[in-house]
């Protein structure tokens, strides 16, 4: 949220294939552990800055590009210094060049 916000977000739609997390922040269900309490303390305070925020559940298996992404997230040591870009390309932007490696069964 601080990431998409610092690049000028206004509308934010993410995902989390966790049931409990989603129903957390819409305050379907209430937080019991402290450390949780403190984290949704952080996601209301973080919401006021977008026009529009959403947190929706995705399935698991579909969770692949978000866990990617958190991780990546996670790895910077401090986001607000360093620029991910990402593009999805849904097909090799330049022609694919063929080759046959043929190997025996000792290689």
């Amino acid at each position: 949220m601080r990431m998409a916000h610092d690049a000028g977000s206004l509308h934010l739609l993410a995902y989390s294939n966790s049931q409990l997390i989603v129903k957390q922040v819409s305050g379907e269900y209430k937080a019991k552990e402290e450390s949780m309490v403190q984290y949704l303390q952080q996601i209301e305070e973080l919401k006021t800055k977008f026009k529009h925020f959403k947190l929706q559940q995705i399935p698991r298996e579909d969770n692949v590009k978000a866990d990617s992404l958190s991780k990546l997230a996670s790895a910077l040591e401090d986001y607000k210094t360093r620029r991910i870009t990402m593009q999805h390309l849904p097909q090799p932007q330049t022609p694919l060049n063929k080759q046959v490696i043929s190997l025996n069964d000792s290689d």
